[in-house]
């Protein structure tokens, strides 16, 4: 069984940088993410790369000074770009900010649109973490799910990109599937630690709001039977070398994703392109502000460069940030510690001693050493451990 690897917390100005791709050949049913259906033809690659410089110019003045230490670039499926596009915008952030020297620049791809020489493009232009969208290795659940690849497109994909050296690989894998048994759960992950991958993202499907499956649910499996491919998964995944530091984030020895890490451990990030989220804290003044841009593209296109492109900003209040605090980083096997809440926060933690005691009399966390970790019961019952930090007045 693997021994469970130590995660780094970022540093205190160090910023991720997340970059939305819109497009997808066709969107999945089960998907609530900002997505638009493109055929290759009709991808606006380079007009959007275009745009998401003007976007990331008009953003320097806040940022000019952060140290980068992540970089995202997510979908949508990012793989539909070519690599000059993507050079294009990755060259530019180059110019225009400093990277850290060990900078984590992950890229999202699914194995129905996977290229050999695009593979080998993305990686001579600096993405060194590939994260594949395989989502399960069973072609009926696959055509469940309506995704436009097969299994065996999956393992090619993972082919091509040890072929194209990238040494950190990512894969998205699906539970609780429509029609899935505790075996077929099983047999995915088996097969998942099976590739020669570094990081296994393995989450529960769940019925979103404003999806297909939404409107139209498929028959999924019972609770019993969700709780049991969660449990024997989780011993597949060790057994496999893979330790879990999140929720449903597992890895082998130093292949945390830093990307996330940032973001659980309530770190700040600029959101470019259609539909992008930010959070950026302003220490002088001690506020959290975060940032919401125009999610269709075409929109976004033609605001970027200005303010006209952010549709919500606001500032976060007191009372809701120790609720988003706990929300990302008791998501995390590893806790926090009362130094990491005052610098990411500007409060003390002492002030919130008695929510703290709740949660530990209800077994959901443990304090000790100057460290607050969330206990397996806690993890299990993320959302009843969480509802203690809801100020009244937003519950």
């Amino acid at each position: 069984m693997a021994k469970e690897p130590t995660a780094a917390v970022p540093e205190k100005d160090s910023l991720s940088i997340y970059i939305h791709l819109p497009w997808c050949v066709k969107k999945c049913p089960y998907c609530d993410f900002n997505s638009h259906e493109s055929s290759i033809a009709g991808l606006q690659d380079l007009k959007y790369a275009k745009a998401l410089i003007r976007d990331l110019e008009f953003e320097l003045p806040r940022i000019k000074n952060r140290n980068i230490s992540s970089i995202f670039i997510g979908g949508g499926t990012p793989s539909l770009f070519s690599v000059a596009s993507l050079q294009l915008i990755l060259d530019s952030l180059r110019t225009h900010l400093k990277f850290s020297e060990d900078i984590e620049i992950t890229m999202e791809a699914n194995p129905g649109s996977a290229d050999a020489n695009r593979f080998r493009g993305y990686r001579e232009i600096g993405v060194n973490r590939l994260s594949i969208g395989a989502q399960s290795f069973d072609n009926a659940s696959l055509q469940a799910l309506g995704r436009i690849h097969d299994a065996e497109e999956t393992h090619q994909a993972i082919d091509m990109a040890i072929e194209a050296k990238f040494e950190n690989i990512n894969i998205d894998l699906m539970f609780a599937l429509p029609g899935q048994t505790l075996t077929g759960a099983l047999r995915d992950l088996n097969t998942a630690c099976s590739q020669a991958v570094s990081h296994i993202s393995w989450y529960q499907l769940t019925l979103e709001a404003n999806t297909i499956f939404h409107k139209f649910p498929p028959e999924l499996p019972d609770d019993e039977l969700i709780w049991e491919m969660q449990e024997q998964g989780q011993g597949v995944l060790a057994d496999g070398g893979f330790v879990q530091y999140e929720i449903s984030a597992y890895a082998r020895p130093g292949h945390h994703c830093q990307h996330n890490l940032n973001y659980w451990h309530y770190g700040d990030y600029l959101g470019l392109g259609a539909g992008a989220h930010g959070k950026l804290t302003d220490r002088k003044n001690n506020h959290i502000n975060r940032f919401t841009r125009h999610r269709l593209p075409e929109a976004y296109m033609a605001r970027a460069g200005g303010q006209a492109v952010i549709v919500e900003e606001r500032m976060i209040a007191q009372r809701e940030t120790v609720l988003e605090f706990m929300m990302n980083v008791f998501r995390l096997n590893a806790g926090f510690s009362p130094s990491l809440f005052c610098r990411q926060t500007g409060l003390q933690l002492s002030d919130f001693q008695d929510l703290l005691d709740i949660a530990i009399e209800r077994n959901f966390i443990t304090q000790q050493q100057q460290l607050i970790k969330p206990s397996r019961t806690g993890l299990n019952y993320l959302n009843e451990l969480l509802q203690i930090f809801i100020p009244a007045d937003l519950k």
